[in-house]
């Protein structure tokens, strides 16, 4: 998906939310259990339900990796459920160098190789220009960089101040800006950082977010949007055990659109707010 088609899709939605799909088997409704595939079946009933309500979907892949050959399976069937009109991320955090990555984005991009070709990867940048560039070299695909992050132990390398009072995810963001364009590079960045969105758009200020962290994390998406909309709207936000574990009943997919619903009216008002939408 490309800048423009993903910009279309916020504004044909009025929408920019994101359905976290890190589906843990032992959350999911228990009339599923005696399925043969529960997971995927749960995950294609969330994706049903909410589908044109949201602009992207974001497996988290350990959740999947983590059953071995089946899980892979199921990580497939997920990728080929989703609507094509939708971003697709996988939330891998890969960040190994040169073949290897090369590999890595093998994996999630060439569909031919790995029967999945998300639109999108996020990436650990610690190792370096040769940890993200591999992931560049593909047309159309995009790398979403880790920036400010909202896990307690961010503060344990992303806030060091060099001489000169520049945090550290400020000169990861400049640097990682001369490796691709605002077209195939996007960074993570949490909902609970608030003001930490000023400093982001200082340097960063027509990429777009991917923000997690807004709903059960705790942050608000007003202040997400005070802080890091910009004129093209340039957010994901997104939201996961909010809306995919809404209930644990036979209504579990109704509720998660109940509650998609919810955040799809909310970020209309936003968009109407900046002037993006009518």
């Amino acid at each position: 998906m490309t800048r423009h088609e993903l910009i279309n899709q916020i504004k044909e939605k009025r929408s920019f939310l994101c359905v976290g799909l890190d589906t843990d088997i032992t959350k999911i409704p228990e009339h599923l259990l005696d399925g043969e595939d529960p997971i995927y079946t749960f995950n294609k009933a969330i994706i049903e339900a909410t589908e044109d309500l949201c602009v992207a979907y974001k497996p988290n892949i350990a959740f999947y990796e983590c059953y071995g050959a089946k899980g892979w399976e199921i990580l497939q069937k997920t990728w080929q459920a989703l609507p094509k009109n939708c971003f697709s991320i996988a939330d891998a955090k890969r960040g190994d160098i040169g073949n290897t990555s090369k590999m890595y984005a093998q994996a999630f991009f060439e569909e031919g190789a790995s029967g999945m070709s998300f639109d999108s990867i996020t990436i650990a940048p610690y190792m370096g220009k040769d940890s993200v560039t591999p992931f560049l070299d593909f047309e159309n695909k995009w790398a979403i960089v880790l920036a400010l992050t909202s896990n307690e132990g961010s503060k344990d390398f992303q806030n060091f101040e060099n001489t000169q009072g520049q945090h550290l995810f400020e000169e990861v963001i400049d640097k990682v800006n001369t490796w691709g364009t605002v077209d195939n590079l996007m960074y993570v960045v949490g909902a609970t950082r608030g003001e930490g969105f000023l400093k982001i758009r200082q340097h960063a200020p027509d990429h777009f977010l991917l923000v997690p962290g807004v709903g059960a994390q705790g942050g608000s998406l007003q202040e997400v949007c005070q802080y890091g909309m910009n004129k093209d709207c340039g957010l994901l936000v997104n939201s996961t055990r909010g809306i995919i574990y809404a209930s644990s009943g036979l209504d579990f997919a109704e509720r998660a659109r109940e509650e998609a619903i919810k955040l799809q009216k909310e970020m209309e008002l936003e968009l109407i707010k900046a002037g993006i939408i009518d």
